[in-house]
């Protein structure tokens, strides 16, 4: 199916850091950017933290008046998508004389508009609810306005796929560049903080009361997080012939959906996607350096992905090195296995694997290497990058060294 296809830029938007670098450097920090929230009023929840991005500042890289309509996943999906083309040295006219895609990962779209419409809506003021608003609101909301800001035309979708949506708009953007059906693909997830995501999660009784703890014997569950990761892919010869920096090539992906429960994750859905990634890029675990984990930090995901891992490794299930980013960023739903991704091309090119941090009891359960509160040095060739959703919706990716 084609030739490879490699990832020549990237774009983040997080809790730690509102660009490639500051990210990446809070990351192998081990920074965590928890905390309370100041999005929404919680006094009435039980819990109150999240990875809230603070001093968030749209109009840095959109016009003031495109922001009034603009829900905030929507805003952080447009500015890593330009930071994204800017690091792949990527200009706008350049990018509409080529045949191209936005796909977008996300879980609950623009659920900030429906907080803030909700809101005026029981003070009664209507005037501040905008047709244009509301159209913020609709499933294709996000990639579209993608394309609306940077005028770019082509193959535009959203993959509602929950917390694995990340994974599944990289892999829907190698396909179609390996079918050659498109030149270049702007790829990845968003998500903002709202209310009603907030309050659904702490309804199910997954939130941890302040710190995200995977792989813990103690740990206590999840937090939320919100923010865009967004990668550039395009056919190798392209980003040789521009001479860019190449992060890495995206070798394949794996699915699953085991349709086993709402909620809970299920070992053997797990394991199948991990399976089918290595196998459809031709290599065997052994040849998996780093696994960039699901790792929410609630008792029974972190059980399943290690039982699947284990499984999948054998005995050597402790010589791979797994963390997960979520214990820094809290869970970033649509946006959260796009990130990780971002991260799995860094720690590629820089040979540093990112840490899970606030670990302090190992757990029989998990005996994994979980790479426990600091940053390593290791030069990594194969990365696994795992996404899991409720209902059982899996996509693992698979990210190399160019060779």
């Amino acid at each position: 199916m084609g030739e490879k296809v490699v990832v020549s830029g990237v774009g983040v938007v997080s809790s730690i850091g509102l660009n490639k670098e500051d990210f990446w450097n809070n990351l192998i920090k081990g920074k965590s950017g928890i905390s309370k929230v100041t999005l929404f009023d919680t006094s009435k929840f039980k819990r109150h933290y999240a990875g809230e991005i603070r001093k968030f500042d749209p109009t840095l890289f959109i016009p003031e008046e495109m922001t009034q309509f603009l829900g905030r996943a929507s805003q952080f999906a447009i500015i890593a998508a330009k930071l994204a083309l800017e690091d792949a040295h990527l200009n706008l006219n350049e990018c509409r004389n080529k045949r191209l895609a936005i796909i977008v990962g996300t879980t609950m779209t623009e659920a900030s508009v429906l907080d803030f419409s909700s809101e005026m809506l029981l003070k009664e003021e209507w005037d501040e609810i905008t047709l244009k608003l509301l159209l913020n609101a609709f499933s294709p909301s996000i990639p579209r306005n993608i394309g609306y800001f940077l005028q770019l035309r082509g193959y535009n979708l959203l993959i509602p796929n929950a917390c694995a949506a990340g994974n599944y708009a990289i892999g829907y953007g190698l396909d179609l560049i390996k079918k050659g059906k498109v030149d270049l693909a702007i790829v990845g997830g968003a998500e903002a903080l709202s209310r009603v995501a907030f309050q659904g999660f702490q309804r199910l009784y997954a939130m941890a009361p302040r710190v995200c703890s995977p792989f813990d014997k103690n740990r206590k569950g999840m937090l939320l997080g919100e923010g865009a990761g967004i990668l550039i892919l395009e056919p190798f010869r392209e980003a040789e012939k521009r001479k860019v920096n190449i992060y890495a090539e995206v070798l394949g992906y794996g699915l699953s959906c085991d349709a086993y429960h709402m909620t809970i994750p299920k070992k053997k859905g797990i394991k199948k996607a991990m399976e089918k990634a290595i196998r459809e890029v031709g290599c065997s675990p052994e040849n998996i350096d780093y696994i960039c984990a699901h790792g929410t930090g609630t008792i029974q995901n972190d059980k399943a992905e290690v039982e699947a891992i284990k499984e999948l490794f054998g005995e050597n299930y402790r010589k791979v090195p797994v963390s997960s980013l979520k214990s820094m960023i809290g869970h970033c739903m649509g946006a959260a296995s796009s990130i990780e991704a971002v991260a799995c091309c860094l720690a590629i090119e820089r040979g540093i694997i990112p840490p899970t941090i606030n670990f302090k009891t190992p757990d029989p359960e998990c005996d994994i290497d979980c790479v426990p509160n600091k940053a390593r040095k290791k030069k990594l060739n194969t990365v696994l990058n795992n996404g899991f959703a409720f209902g059982g919706n899996n996509c693992c990716v698979v990210f190399s060294r160019l060779s």
